[in-house]
């Protein structure tokens, strides 16, 4: 069986996305998001897939994943790459889950976002949300945004990750990148941190409970611009997730907050192309106009579409309407299509 070091190597030459190791099957590589075994690979066994957990996973990791079933962490592999690893117990054998991250930061204009966006990372502050399930390429968005900063700004820039994926050289900007459980136990008190730290910018990983999405808001309310992810599709969804979070008797508030604080969402996916090898991203865009803010002051985040869709001039767009631009311009094929789209009755008669 190849060592652990050998099936890294092979994800990275190989042009994969991710290794899966699980026992009872060969070594898996999602490539242009899709599954493939490795050629010639026997299943593994249990002591294959532990090997390969112990091998990678630091001594902390190890510990936690034995006590709790599961660890993530990031591990670097020689000078040419860095995975994201989850590390977990099923049916009482050990595997894992690979994310290879790129070892190059890619432009905002490679991964296919409007040039509007670069001004919205110069607003001095406000909440700008990336958004999307998992692997949508939601780290990398949000890494290029601070890329984007650290090269034209000075900035000092704060990161809450989990794990970092994404290591950042101090350019224009000074940029601090905290681990959660090695920097910092917790989101919400990395976040509270954060404000005595003389931020311009804060990088939150993960709006991932009540306490941290409050957090989120105070900051950006307060002088200072968050970036921060959730998994959501869409922008009026994710508006609507942000204040479901609340009690019932704050959500007033925070719909007055979150109006006033949000800067943008931008929802995306990643999916297969049709023209050439590789992944393209869609995306859905919504910037705050004085239109939205009163829909969400007035809790009528179902209107908020109709509004991205007329509102092209300021570079809105729908998740449906460039999945259609994208399938127009041969980049994906029609079911890619209707898979990804909010509303796929919809958008099928326009696929025609």
């Amino acid at each position: 069986m190849a060592s652990a070091k050998e099936l890294m190597e092979l994800c990275v030459t190989e042009g994969a996305s991710d290794l899966h190791v699980t026992v009872g099957r060969p070594p898996t590589l999602r490539k242009h998001g899709r599954l493939v075994d490795l050629a010639g690979a026997a299943p593994m066994a249990a002591a294959d897939t532990e090997a390969f957990v112990r091998a990678i996973a630091p001594e902390r990791s190890w510990k936690e994943a034995q006590e709790v079933g599961s660890a993530d962490f990031a591990v670097a592999h020689s000078e040419a790459a860095r995975f994201r690893v989850n590390v977990f117990k099923q049916k009482g054998f050990w595997g894992a889950a690979c994310r290879l991250i790129p070892s190059k930061l890619l432009s905002l204009e490679e991964i296919g976002l409007p040039d509007f966006v670069k001004e919205l990372v110069t607003r001095p502050r406000g909440l700008l949300l990336v958004t999307g399930p998992t692997g949508s390429g939601k780290t990398t968005t949000l890494a290029s945004l601070v890329h984007y900063v650290n090269q034209n700004f000075d900035r000092h820039v704060i990161t809450i990750e989990d794990p970092v994926e994404y290591y950042h050289s101090h350019g224009k900007s000074v940029i601090m990148q905290r681990e959660l459980h090695v920097d910092v136990p917790t989101f919400s008190e990395g976040m509270r941190r954060a404000l005595r730290q003389d931020p311009n910018v804060i990088l939150l990983g993960e709006m991932r409970d009540l306490e941290t999405i409050s957090a989120a808001i105070t900051a950006a309310e307060t002088g200072h611009l968050v970036l921060a992810t959730l998994h959501t599709t869409g922008a009026a969804r994710t508006v609507d997730r942000i204040i479901d979070a609340f009690p019932t008797e704050a959500q007033e508030q925070i719909r007055a907050q979150l109006s006033v604080s949000l800067i943008a969402v931008i929802s995306q996916a990643l999916l297969p192309r049709s023209d050439k090898k590789g992944r393209v991203a869609a995306f859905e865009i919504m910037v705050m106009t004085p239109a939205i803010e009163n829909h969400i002051r007035k809790n009528e985040t179902f209107k908020i579409p109709s509004v991205i869709q007329t509102s092209r001039r300021l570079g809105m767009v729908l998740l449906d309407d460039h999945l259609l631009e994208l399938w127009k311009a041969g980049k994906i094929d029609r079911e890619t299509a209707l898979r990804a789209a909010q509303s796929p009755k919809d958008l099928e008669p326009k696929l025609a």
